[in-house]
């Protein structure tokens, strides 16, 4: 009888062994969900590369809204939860280690929709994206950490389409540059469908603003990144896709849409080794992680991990701590934010 190489073995033994610790990995997180409820019920699926961290916040209970928008400093390891609701306090304030720091109690927030942390390192600052219809709504506003109004984007309680002065329409979400450059989408069902540069002195450089189904064109753009490699992802929601431009030119790269047949890109976001897209999936109350293509190119998406949320969680738009790769998922049926941080089993990108 022939002998069987012992490395061989050892290989086949190993192999084995991981797949069944990640087998009763997501075995263990269903049985979790049995005796925890609805807040914390997830799946993983493909490759893991994230889990759930059970113990943030330590007092869930403060969420009293519907939480729309999540942004961390990950310098200051400080994590802000936007959340809408008529008397409730609309940005809630914790530490990534998950205690409660503080409330804003503004009144010049009427319904947050994107928020996004600014300046980091040097000067932090939040904007928030307001869609409300009231005085304050249809403008972006920048805020100090404790919650000071800096300056507002916009013409607060007039939607329109201008750009001199600037004008929006329900604006959905803001991405500030490093450079000091930012990005918007405006037109989280309103009159807009538009996608704006503006230079760090607040002049537009380029925009898209066309209503459609084509090239350039939007349908409710919803959420925007940049990249490292001058590339501007944009969630094209009512489309079903995500739409790539070059940031310097506003040229258009390329488009994304055959991960997104059974429901439409809300969030993108980068893993801080941009190896991965962070795309959710409200309707379907998915968490996709996408492979990031190289410079150069951009063909099709490729759905790495998934984590399947519970029904009813409707997960919205999401941030990542750009130090630790924590993710951090705003959630408007569940009204929470909750943590997740890199799986451990060799598959992880930090």
């Amino acid at each position: 009888m022939k002998r069987r190489n012992p490395s061989c073995l050892i290989v086949t033994t190993m192999g084995t062994l991981f797949l069944l610790m990640v087998v009763l990995y997501g075995t263990i997180n269903s049985q979790q969900s049995e005796t925890s409820g609805l807040k914390q019920d997830y799946r993983l699926l493909g490759r893991p590369l994230y889990k759930l961290d059970i113990n943030w916040p330590k007092y869930p209970e403060l969420f009293s809204g519907e939480v729309f928008g999540v942004a961390v400093n990950q310098y200051a390891g400080v994590v802000y939860v936007a959340q809408r609701g008529e008397t409730v306090p609309k940005v809630l304030v914790f530490t990534t280690d998950g205690e409660f720091l503080q409330a804003w109690n503004t009144s010049t927030l009427e319904m947050p929709h994107g928020i996004f942390l600014a300046d980091a390192s040097t000067n932090p600052t939040v904007w928030v994206t307001d869609v409300g219809n009231g005085p304050y709504g249809h403008s972006i506003k920048q805020y100090s950490p404790s919650g000071k109004l800096l300056q507002v984007l916009g013409s607060m309680g007039e939607a329109g389409s201008g750009v001199n002065p600037l004008q929006f329409d329900q604006p959905a979400e803001v991405f500030v540059h490093s450079s000091g450059e930012i990005y918007i989408v405006d037109g989280d069902g309103g009159m807009n469908n538009r996608l704006i540069k503006l230079s760090k002195d607040l002049e537009v450089q380029w925009m898209h603003g066309e209503k459609g189904q084509g090239l350039a064109q939007f349908y409710i753009p919803h959420s925007v990144a940049v990249d490292n490699y001058q590339r501007v992802w944009v969630a094209d929601r009512g489309n079903k896709r995500i739409q790539v431009f070059n940031s310097v030119t506003g040229d258009w790269l390329g488009t994304w849409g055959s991960c997104f047949n059974e429901d439409a890109p809300y969030s993108v976001r980068l893993t801080p080794d941009q190896k991965y897209f962070v795309v959710v999936q409200l309707n379907t109350n998915q968490i996709s992680l996408l492979e990031a293509p190289p410079v150069g190119v951009i063909g099709q998406c490729q759905v790495v991990s998934v984590i399947q949320l519970a029904e009813d969680v409707k997960p919205h738009l999401v941030d990542l701590d750009l130090k630790t790769g924590a993710l951090y998922v705003a959630e408007i049926g569940a009204q929470q934010a909750q943590k997740f941080t890199p799986f451990s089993l060799g598959t992880g990108f930090l």
